[in-house]
């Protein structure tokens, strides 16, 4: 009896308040990666079932000719100047000069551009734009490029017509900006982040319409677009690591959130989407796509943006702070982490809501002249789709600061620290 010494078991027992319950932050991590791992086989799956069978889609009458798809030119504008309308040669092919318009012609002046045909069957001829000034009335001056419309009429005759400013050196100088701003402030990382925007383009593009277009439902492919999405922009921008796991699953069950609330918000308050012109397009050409789905899919993919910038600040300030105090408790972390957080949140609502109001302006505009009481202008389903958007992103926005946080802390603490200070061991072990 006397050889079996107490000293052991109080040993082990001033081991436990020493040094705290067993480390969480191992089967913190193996919990979470196995989370992610198991999200993205359901992801692939999703994508497999979900994927677009590229059937076939007849083209909208608006968007379409005799021979097809509305076909479009490149010209040059190589005159201008201002005559009366109802010239013979407008919008047909001559050679020469346009002829002019006949003596009992209206008194309406139009801007007449003389274009050169630069593309197609016609290249090397001209035509002849003829447009009545007027607001948001296009005004193509001598120099500038132009794409056209290339259409035939009942005779047979190709006509064309003004479609758009030919804008694609300035957008590449644009772009080659925004470029070169990125990668000079943020370097490799900045170039991974490009890098990953091209790939979410690619998805919205290969998967995302098609699916849609295919009628599959909408919240099924703006989740696996959007995992997909937040798999791929997070770990190429940001590395493969603890912090941002932490960030993607906070991420993806923030997007969870957003895919309930914006459900539940479109059935509470009827919103239909037929303000907006292009959904009403869209209804009246291509009907088997729903206009709620739209919506919905636009919710669910337009907070990914806010919802992966306040989640990977809030994992990155959680690791910082546990970095540099290493005997602070997950309690401690949690609360200073979320400090940040709130501070984050109070000003990415603000982006958010004026994303969304800056956008509106002109809609917002049209309103203020409109005689019609204040709140059949709030409640009209114009500006009610844009309420909503901007409080079901400000709710996932709010959710996924708590939520990433805590994984966050879990991952960022190894061991735990919420034992006696060093000195009240001291006290224990004499």
């Amino acid at each position: 009896m006397t050889s079996v010494s107490p000293t052991p078991p109080a040993h082990g027992h001033g081991h436990g308040h020493g040094h705290g319950p067993v480390p969480l932050g191992p089967t913190a991590a193996r919990v979470v990666v196995g989370l992610l791992a198991a999200v993205a086989i359901v992801v692939v799956a999703g994508a497999v079932i979900l994927w677009p069978s590229h059937r076939h889609i007849d083209i909208p009458l608006p968007y379409r000719s005799a021979g097809g798809a509305v076909a479009t030119e490149s010209g040059n504008v190589v005159a201008q100047d201002v005559a009366p309308c109802g010239s013979p040669s407008s919008g047909r092919v001559f050679a020469g000069d346009p002829a002019p318009p006949p003596a009992a012609s209206t008194d309406i002046e139009c801007r007449r551009s003389i274009v050169a045909i630069e593309s197609g069957p016609n290249e090397g001829t001209r035509t002849l734009l003829e447009i009545v000034p007027g607001p948001g009335q296009p005004d193509p001056r001598a120099g500038d490029a132009v794409r056209l419309v290339r259409q035939t009429d009942a005779s047979g005759s190709t006509i064309y017509s003004f479609d758009d400013y030919t804008r694609g050196g300035s957008l590449l100088l644009v772009v080659a900006a925004f470029v070169v701003a990125i990668v000079a402030v943020a370097r490799w990382r900045g170039l991974r982040a490009l890098l990953g925007l091209g790939i979410t383009f690619g998805v919205l593009i290969v998967f995302t319409l098609p699916a849609l277009l295919d009628g599959s439902a909408a919240m099924p492919v703006a989740l696996v677009s959007g995992a997909v999405i937040l798999y791929t922009v997070l770990y190429l921008a940001h590395g493969v690591n603890l912090r941002t796991s932490a960030a993607l699953l906070g991420t993806l069950a923030s997007m969870l959130v957003a895919a309930v609330a914006s459900t539940a918000a479109i059935h509470l308050t009827h919103l239909t989407g037929l303000s907006e012109e292009q959904n009403t397009a869209v209804q009246a050409y291509v009907q088997h796509v729903s206009i709620t789905g739209l919506l919905l899919a636009g919710f669910i993919i337009g907070s990914l943006g806010v919802l992966n910038d306040v989640t990977i600040t809030q994992a990155s300030a959680a690791f910082e702070i546990a970095a540099m105090d290493e005997t602070a408790t997950r309690r401690n972390i949690f609360t200073a982490a979320m400090r940040v957080g709130r501070d984050h949140i109070a000003s990415t609502v603000y982006t958010l809501v004026l994303a969304y109001a800056g956008g509106a302006l002109p809609l917002l505009l049209l309103f203020s002249v409109a005689d019609s009481p204040l709140g059949d202008i709030l409640t009209g389903d114009a500006v009610a789709v844009e309420i909503v958007r901007s409080a079901v992103g400000g709710i996932a926005l709010a959710l996924s600061v708590p939520l990433t946080t805590a994984i966050a802390v879990l991952l960022a603490r190894p061991r735990s620290t919420t034992g006696p200070t060093p000195a009240r061991r001291g006290r224990h072990a004499r």
